[in-house]
């Protein structure tokens, strides 16, 4: 339950139109709802203007169907990562509106037609980095985000990044998706104003080692305003810069969130 629809139970029931036991009914299951196997955290989005995310990877598709249709009772729009596809199938049946990002491993059910805020831009080293971009791209989408996508720019052909510099002159704040050794968050860093996040990925070859090579070299970046998220976490860094863009292009908490078609 977000800010708006509890300031609307409650003058309705101010004003007579709901019972007070209808009303308890809906606030029973707050701040959380206990499964047995899992507390579904509906009061998340009162404190920090988001609602629970599922992460799929380790959960049955049981516990996945289950978890996202009480979210969705809830009235909250719905985001999980890491998803399997007969997870997609699963949340499918409860809800036909559900979308999958097989690229980005994503599950997604909107509770808004808003289009979003513009100035995220999510860039991409290469071609291989894609499924993790693509997970940050619908994490920033579901939070309210209009993102732009600029893939396979990577250091072995920097001209490619140079030929789209206007792109990074105008955003607010940029992801940067990169594996291998790791350079582009660095490159990235150097040309633009705004803050870079950089996402290391497990892409490379044997000493990459799962994308610690790439991890350690963005944390060692000489390039000032570049943070680090964990090795693939495109949802850590999707969450992040929509907490920037928020405070930048402000909204209400209570405004909900966003989901637009993955591209194809």
């Amino acid at each position: 339950m977000d800010v708006e629809k509890l300031k609307v139970l409650l003058e309705s029931v101010r004003c007579g139109e709901v019972a007070v036991d209808d009303a308890l009914r809906a606030l029973r299951t707050l701040p959380f709802e206990d499964l047995g196997f899992s507390k579904i955290d509906h009061h998340r989005q009162l404190r920090t203007g988001f609602p629970e995310v599922i992460f799929c990877q380790g959960k049955t598709v049981g516990h996945v169907k289950e978890i996202s249709e009480r979210i969705l009772a809830a009235g909250h729009p719905l985001l999980a990562t890491r998803a399997a596809p007969e997870m997609y199938e699963a949340v499918k049946a409860i809800n036909p509106e559900a979308r999958y990002n097989a690229l980005g491993r994503t599950i997604t059910v909107s509770q808004s037609d808003e289009e979003g805020a513009a100035g995220i831009l999510v860039v991409s080293a290469g071609t291989s980095d894609l499924p993790v971009a693509e997970e940050a791209v619908e994490t920033v989408q579901m939070m309210g985000n209009r993102p732009e996508r600029l893939y396979d720019v990577g250091v072995a052909g920097l001209h490619r990044l140079m030929g789209s510099y206007e792109k990074l002159l105008a955003a607010r704040v940029i992801i940067v998706v990169a594996g291998m050794e790791g350079a582009l968050p660095s490159v990235v860093g150097g040309l633009v104003e705004c803050p870079v996040i950089a996402v290391p990925t497990s892409v490379g070859y044997g000493a990459s080692f799962g994308g610690l090579a790439a991890l350690l070299g963005m944390l060692n970046s000489c390039a000032s305003g570049v943070t680090v998220v964990n090795i693939d976490n495109g949802f850590g860094a999707g969450y992040s810069a929509s907490l920037i863009n928020r405070l930048v292009a402000p909204r209400s908490s209570a405004t909900p969130l966003l989901n637009v078609q993955p591209s194809t």
